[in-house]
């Protein structure tokens, strides 16, 4: 194989590394395949994540404002053939299906593009992923022999995806691992809220405080509402902060709090990215718990903190206003944030949770 061949094949392995390479890496894959530009997505579920090479970025930011993933029956299409190389768009369509469909008709061919050659991958952890070479539409359909060119470099972008998947998988595992060294049951959640991983003190909890299936739950109904609530925030608009959730006592287990913690990653870290960390921690003493406390197992501020502490203590509103020399609005604001923190509507329910009383019924 030529020089240029050997040194993609070298970037493809780096990008699969390290994800901020992929742009342009698909650059030189599309210069590789004679078309304008090249996608990189992933798909798992409703979920939809991509990186475009510079040619075709400002195209997909107005394929994804345009709602037109909802037209884009491609990687279907691509994925029923069952294709170990890559197809062109008249492999998968035929003309008269071309000329009917808003995809090629209303977005590709007034941009210049209609032309495309793709491959569809499947990697171990589960996501469906498409290489796509698009082609401008002048230039005609993608000749066989470019086709033929691009299967070259097929076998390296599937082992690639794997390595990348099984490199971010690792890194999950390890991190699950870490938290079972200080002692806390946790589980790594995927983009549809199923576990990636759990550690075992995690999975010792399964049948009475956690549950495993499609989508990683809590065992006690109420509590696992919130976390729902909280894995659909997450997947919509991302969680601003920890979300924590208050879990009553079952069986021989203590109460506990679920913490939810969003992951921050690379938008360009498409395979196996962990989207939240679940941390149970457990509560074994019905006392007041002290400020430090609060604000670890909830994700309070000090002054949320305080005011919880005060209310935990039956002081009144009014009461924690002047003891900490601010208004009574100001502490109303703090408690309702408080309120929302620790999952609960009522300030009966925030005594009883602080206190012990709601948490030590099973």
């Amino acid at each position: 194989m030529s020089i240029e061949f050997e040194d993609l094949v070298d970037r493809v392995y780096e990008a699969a590394a390290v994800p901020e390479l992929w742009s342009s890496t698909l650059s030189q894959i599309a210069k590789f395949g004679g078309g304008g530009g090249a996608l990189l997505f992933t798909s798992q579920g409703h979920d939809f994540r991509y990186v475009a090479s510079p040619e075709l970025e400002g195209y997909m930011a107005e394929f994804m404002t345009g709602g037109w993933v909802a037209h884009n029956d491609r990687p279907v299409r691509l994925f029923a053939k069952q294709h170990a190389g890559f197809l062109t768009d008249l492999d998968v369509y035929t003309p008269e299906e071309l000329d009917a469909n808003r995809l090629f008709t209303d977005f590709l061919r007034p941009r210049g593009f209609g032309w495309g050659a793709a491959t569809a991958i499947t990697v171990p952890s589960g996501e469906r992923i498409v290489f796509d070479v698009e082609r401008a539409y002048k230039d005609g359909p993608v000749p066989a022999d470019v086709v033929a060119r691009l299967d070259t470099m097929r076998p390296h972008l599937a082992r690639a995806a794997t390595l990348s998947a099984r490199l971010r998988l690792q890194a999950v595992e390890v991190a699950a691992d870490v938290l079972e060294m200080v002692g806390l049951p946790a589980a790594v959640l995927g983009r549809q809220g199923h576990a990636l991983a759990m550690n075992r003190s995690c999975q010792a909890l399964l049948g009475t405080t956690v549950r495993d299936g499609p989508r990683f739950g809590l065992a006690d109904p109420a509590s696992d509402r919130l976390l729902a609530e909280a894995l659909l925030a997450l997947a919509a608009v991302g969680l601003p902060s920890t979300r924590s959730i208050p879990i009553p006592a079952r069986e021989v287990e203590p109460p506990a709090v679920a913490h939810v913690l969003p992951v921050k990653r690379s938008a360009r870290d498409l395979f196996t990215a962990a989207s939240a960390v679940v941390i149970v921690t457990p509560l074994s003493q019905a006392q007041i718990p002290g400020l430090s406390v609060l604000e670890g197992l909830f994700d309070l501020t000090p002054a949320e903190a305080r005011v919880a502490r005060g209310i935990t203590g039956c002081r009144t509103v009014e009461q924690i206003a002047t003891e900490f020399g601010t208004s009574p609005q100001t502490v109303r604001s703090q408690l309702k944030s408080v309120m929302a923190k620790t999952g609960v509507n009522r300030q009966v329910e925030l005594v009883s949770l602080l206190s012990g009383a709601a948490l030590l019924r099973s």
